[in-house]
Parts: structure tokens; C-alpha cells; sequence
């Protein structure tokens, strides 16, 4: 040992070789034996877990969505159903290249500058689950082109599906609603994997809403072997859907569509009832929307037609529009009057108005009806009549009676909202204004004015109710066993009084002789309704803007000596009673002549624009010509619904006490009124209400 240096010998060496050998032997052994451990546990242990999750690498599994349960009309043709086509989806979640791939898509599926920035809408409002519709209808052809690019498109989906289809598309839109994709509240509150499923919609309003789980049906699975990149290699298993149950509607098909129609370029309602069970026939609203076109959402051009129309497409005005009844309220009055013991041959002179208090109510005939008894008061729509009897009788058994024949009424049928309006009473005005019931109130709600509100299923069900003397419930839903409605214990002297008076409206010397039917032996009674909506000062409630003009009503039944159906027609805005007593007619005639009726009606839609689907597409065209993308984006679903559920506004009570006195307009049939009778200056007449 030299310089302090160790000396290390062979045997040292080979010594600290061998134990570091045993040290990494013994490392690389409890490696390995860790090692086998756990191959094992996988292979034993969770061997199931990960053969599952090699299977879904393998295997892709898909709900399909399920067809759902059409709706049929009461001789079980579809105002409802599905259809099958090719369409094409975008996940957003699984977007790699939003906007690469919307432009690819635009290209092979042909999407103009509108479509392309309503599907960038979508995008922006989508949630990352959301499937959202891109096209729907798509040609084979283009369907196949898509097909081949997918696996350049992660998160576009193609597939063959079953799609709602309405046939007869804006006629049935209010009655039946739409189906839309489900929102993210929709999956919230029911946490459902089919709301996200590709393709699947639910209901979002009307009777699609309302029987949702019954129409839904049960989804179909399907198994697939896919490659890395998920293209489909072969299908390995297939469980079809289980098809909702239909639904079967009180509704004729082909009358409802016919009514729809008949309404042409008007804003209004139309329902016709069976007189002998309740069955509600038709139940038209129009302006409508097309349903077909709401399923994968409205885009910016749709949305703005919908806007800017100021007859109020969103609204159901059959369910939801409350107007003044105007005149169509007087046999109402009448059935009160001869309950309440009054003669109905009692007379009063109508010399075109009536003093009440300081205040003078003008008759629509400005020259007066001579003398007046109750059948010529009904027929002639005589205002003075009424509000000379009206105050000798009182409001409370007018009311009462009102309520008996269905005003005022909310009715149970499986529709998501009804408003049902206001018959005034001095209880009523006592706890809505905390003001005293007054002579003038009395006076104004004998001729459908002032406070008293319906909305046009009430007035077909007051018809069918006088038509029939029983206690008619409207039905909507069919089944077999037919209701049978018990009497309202009217006199039938009474009853065959009014109804001869109705009847004196169209075929004898009354105000709407235009209203006859052109069937020989079938006689319709009926009768008119003007109501004012701005006063005298603001417009003659015939010219001038639209929405000044008086609105028109007409009730009616047929044939009138064996009551079997009874219609309401409501025009909104339409100028009087003369707008809403000649739809009645064709609408009549249709259901007992067809041919007819078509005949007129395809005349009328001639001169219209054509048919409502094809007036809605040419004014798309315009407006996609005019606005283009620049166009305002969508609503989204609340205020859709908002829109839709809320009644107009012009429409409603008034704010605060009615203090005017009446002066109706001249009923369309008559001739030309005298000046109005002049008040003198302590007693200013006021304005009010039509026949």
C-alpha cells in the first residue's frame, strides 16, 4: 500500500460483483413477479372490464330513435304522421373544425349564404350534447356524396330515419303543434339518453305537447362493428323501435283543412261542432305556420316572416283570441229575457236610438226599426230592443245565462293554454274595479260590448247549445262511446222561437241573406256580430288601417229544422259581420257538398296566390330575396311559446271602467243608415259596439 491507496484484490472485487448481482437479481425477480401479479389480476380480475371496453373500441352502440304515433282524424286518415327520409346531423361536442366543416357541408349539400348563418345560429345556442338538424329530405344522391366524406367530418352524422310529416301542413298547425329537438331544460328535466339522440324529436306544442308520452313510442337499438376511426364495418345486431300509440281526433280531415283554407288572406278562426255530441269537427286558426318546417328549428327568414306579420301566425285565435261577441250574443239575451217571463211579441219603437240616463245609445240603423218585437230584434239585429228590455230584466239573469250557454267557460280539453274571456256581472265590476254596477254597463253588454270578452270555441259551443237545448261539452278525442249530453231544460217554445229568428237572419228578412246555402231543403240559422274595436273618431271600422277595422262574427247551425251542425267564424279586423257569414256559408256547404264548395274555393285561392303552403313559399322567396342573411336571428323556444300562448293585446278588457255609451256600425246586408240621432250638449253620446 503506497500514498494511503487501498489495496483492492481480486477476490474483493469479485466479492462486490456477486452482491450487486444479488441485490438486481432480486429487484428484476420482484419486478417480474409484481409484474405477472398484475397481468394476472387483469386477465382474471378485470378481465370483464377490459374485454368491454376492446368490445366498444370495436363496437358502436346506438339508440334509434323511435316513430312516433300519428294522429288521426276521426275516419283514421293521418293529419300526423312519419315519413321516411335521409338526413344529415352535426354534434357539436365531436366538431373538430367547426367552421371547415359547415363550409365542406355547405358545399355538398348545396346551402346558400341564409342556410349557412342559420346553421352557424344553431351552433352558437347548441349545447356540446345537443345534436342539431343540418338538412332533412336530402336527395339519394347527395346523401351518398355526404356518406363517402364523413371520416374527413368528425361530429357530421348521416342516417336513414322516419321524420314527422303534416300533410296538410299550416291547416292543422295550432291544432296540432310541432316537434322540435330537446333543450338542455327538456334533458335536464328528464335525463333520458334518447333526447340526445341524433334525429329523435319530442313534442313542443299543441297536441303534440300534450300527448307526448303517448305518442313517443320505445327506441330501437343497434350494434355495429366500426374501425379506429368509427366507419361502420357491419351491423351485428338490430332492435327495432316499438312505434308510439296513435291518437284519434274527433276531427274531420278534410274539413278542417277546407276551413283553414277558406279563411284565405284573413286573420281568423273557424270551428264547427256536431250538434249531437259535441264533437269538435274544425278548428282552424289562421294565419298559421307550417309545422313541417319547425322540426329542426325556424331559421332567420322564417323567423322574420313570423315578425313582421301583424296577423299573428304564433297565435291559436280559436283557443287563445278573446274578442267583444258583438251581436252574436243577442239570442243569448233573448233565451234570458223569455226565462225571466218576458212576452216575446212585447214591443218598443226604435227611432234609431235610446236615451239612458245622460247618455244616448245609438242602433246601428241610424233611421230606426219602426216597431220591434223579439224575433225582428233578432233578425234585424235591433240594438234599441235590447237595451230597452235589458234594463227592465237586469244583468245578473242575462249573465247567468250567458255562463249557461258556454261563455265565459273554460273547457276541459288536452290543449296546453285557453283564455276564457270575461261575462260581466255588478259582482264582477265590484272586485275588478271596486266601481258600482251602472244602467250603461248593462246596456253595452246586451250588445256584446263594453267589458264582455269570448273566444271563438265558446261561441261555437253557445251555437250548438241553442241549436240542440242540451248541454253539449266540446270533444276532441274520439272514442267509441258517444256522450250523451242531458237538456238544459230550456222551454222548447222558446227554443223554436229563437230558433225561427235565426233563421229569419239568413233566409227571411234579416241581415244576412248573402249566408244562404246553395243546397236545396238544408236551411242554416245564424246570426251576425260587428265589433268595434277603435271608436268612431279614429275610423268607420271599415277602411282606413287594418288593424282599426271592426272585427266580424257569425254564429250559425244547420240545417235549422234538425240541428246536426253548428260553426263560429270570427274575423279579425275584417270590417263586420260581411268578412265572417260567407266563410260560414262554404264552410256549411262543404259538408254536404264537397265538390262544391271546392269548386268556389279553388276560384278564391286563384286570385290569392294559391293554396297557404304556396303563398308561404313565395313570400320565403321574397323576403330570403330581400333580407338574405342580414335577416335577425331566431327567437329562441320561450319567446316562441311566449308569443304563442299570449293573447293579443288589442283583444283585451279594458283597463279601466267602460264609461261610453254604444254606436254600433250598419250591418252589411242592410241599407244605408240615416244620420245618427243627436244628443244635446249636456248629454254627449259616446262610442261603443256593433251588432
Amino acid at each position: 500500500m503506497l500514498g494511503g491507496n487501498k489495496h483492492v484484490s481480486s477476490g474483493t472485487l469479485k466479492n462486490s460483483f456477486e452482491r450487486r448481482s444479488v441485490l438486481i437479481g432480486g429487484l428484476q425477480t420482484a419486478v417480474g413477479v409484481l409484474l405477472a401479479a398484475r397481468m394476472g389480476w387483469i386477465a382474471l380480475v378485470d378481465n370483464e372490464k377490459y374485454e368491454l371496453a376492446s368490445e366498444s373500441n370495436r363496437v358502436n352502440l346506438t339508440l334509434i330513435p323511435p316513430r312516433r304515433g300519428a294522429i288521426l282524424d276521426r275516419n283514421n286518415v293521418p293529419l300526423a304522421s312519419n315519413r321516411m327520409e335521409y338526413r344529415i346531423d352535426i354534434v357539436p361536442e365531436r366538431l373538430v373544425d367547426p367552421e371547415g366543416t359547415i363550409a365542406k357541408l355547405g358545399t355538398l349539400l348545396g346551402m346558400d349564404e341564409v342556410a349557412l348563418r342559420d346553421l352557424s345560429d344553431k351552433l352558437e345556442k347548441a349545447h356540446g350534447f345537443q345534436p342539431l338538424g343540418v338538412a332533412s329530405g336530402v336527395p339519394p344522391e347527395v346523401y351518398d356524396k355526404v356518406l363517402v366524406r364523413l371520416p374527413e367530418m368528425p361530429g357530421v352524422m348521416a342516417a336513414q330515419g322516419f321524420t314527422r310529416w303534416y300533410p296538410t301542413g299550416p291547416s292543422v298547425g295550432h291544432l296540432l303543434g310541432y316537434v322540435g329537438p330537446a333543450t338542455a331544460e327538456d334533458f335536464k328535466a328528464e335525463r333520458n339518453p334518447l333526447l340526445v339522440t341524433p334525429g329523435f324529436k319530442l313534442g313542443k306544442d299543441g297536441l303534440e305537447k300534450q300527448f307526448e308520452a303517448q305518442l313517443r313510442g320505445i327506441p330501437g337499438a343497434r350494434r355495429a362493428e366500426v374501425t379506429a376511426s368509427g366507419k361502420i364495418v357491419r351491423d351485428l345486431e338490430m332492435r327495432d323501435d316499438i312505434p308510439g300509440a296513435p291518437l284519434q281526433l274527433t276531427i274531420n280531415g278534410p274539413l278542417q283543412d277546407y276551413a283553414a283554407r277558406r279563411l284565405g288572406l284573413e286573420s281568423g278562426s273557424v270551428v264547427v261542432m256536431d250538434c249531437l255530441t259535441g264533437d269538435i269537427l274544425a278548428m282552424a286558426s289562421m294565419p298559421s305556420f307550417d309545422p313541417n318546417s319547425f322540426a329542426d328549428g325556424i331559421g332567420r327568414i322564417e323567423w322574420k316572416m313570423l315578425s313582421d306579420d301583424d296577423h299573428v301566425p304564433l297565435r291559436n285565435k280559436v283557443l287563445r283570441g278573446l274578442y267583444p261577441p258583438g251581436s252574436t250574443v243577442k239570442p243569448a239575451v233573448a233565451m234570458a229575457f223569455l226565462e225571466a217571463g218576458l212576452d216575446p211579441n212585447a214591443s218598443v219603437n226604435c227611432g234609431g236610438g235610446l236615451r239612458v240616463g245622460n247618455r244616448v245609445f245609438g242602433c246601428w240603423n241610424r233611421r230606426g226599426h219602426g216597431s220591434v218585437n223579439m224575433a225582428k230584434a233578432i233578425y234585424q239585429s235591433c240594438d234599441v230592443y235590447f237595451y230597452h228590455f235589458a234594463q227592465k230584466i237586469g244583468m245578473d239573469p242575462i249573465a247567468a245565462m250567458c255562463r249557461r250557454l258556454g261563455l265565459g267557460e273554460k273547457y276541459d280539453l288536452p290543449v296546453t293554454a285557453q283564455h276564457y274571456g270575461t261575462v260581466p256581472d255588478p259582482a264582477w265590476k265590484q272586485k275588478k274595479y271596486n266601481k258600482p254596477w251602472a244602467v250603461f254597463d248593462t246596456v253595452n253588454a246586451t250588445i256584446g260590448q263594453g267589458y264582455m270578452l269570448v273566444n271563438p270555441l265558446q261561441q261555437a259551443v253557445m251555437a250548438a247549445r241553442i241549436a240542440s237545448g242540451k248541454l253539449l261539452q266540446p270533444r276532441l278525442l274520439m272514442n267509441q262511446k258517444v256522450p250523451d249530453a242531458p237538456s238544459m231544460g230550456f222551454s222548447q217554445e222558446h227554443l223554436d222561437y229563437v230558433h225561427k229568428a235565426m233563421s229569419d237572419v239568413v233566409n227571411g228578412p234579416g241581415t244576412a241573406g248573402r249566408a244562404r246555402l246553395p243546397i236545396p231543403d238544408v236551411l242554416m240559422a245564424g246570426k251576425t256580430g260587428t265589433a268595434q274595436v277603435v271608436s268612431l273618431s279614429v275610423s268607420d271600422g271599415k277602411s282606413g288601417p287594418w288593424k282599426y277595422r271592426d272585427h266580424g262574427h257569425f254564429i250559425a247551425y244547420a240545417p235549422f229544422d234538425n240541428p246536426r251542425y253548428a260553426c263560429a267564424v270570427v274575423v279579425e279586423h275584417g270590417g263586420g259581420s260581411g268578412s265572417a257569414y260567407p266563410i260560414a256559408r262554404d264552410v256549411m256547404t262543404f259538408l254536404y257538398d264537397p265538390a262544391k264548395a271546392l269548386e268556389v274555393l279553388h276560384g278564391m285561392e286563384a286570385g290569392w296566390g294559391g293554396t297557404p303552403q304556396q303563398r308561404m313559399a313565395a313570400r320565403y322567396r321574397s323576403y330570403s330575396a330581400q333580407y338574405g342573411a342580414t335577416a335577425p336571428k331566431p327567437a329562441d323556444e320561450a319567446e316562441i311559446q311566449r308569443r304563442s300562448e299570449g293573447p293579443d293585446p288589442a283583444a283585451q278588457a279594458p283597463r279601466s271602467a267602460v264609461t261610453e255609451a254604444a254606436a254600433p256600425r250598419p250591418e252589411p246586408d242592410a241599407a244605408p243608415p240615416a244620420p245618427a240621432p243627436t244628443a244635446s250638449p249636456s248629454a254627449p253620446a259616446g262610442e261603443a259596439p256593433q251588432p
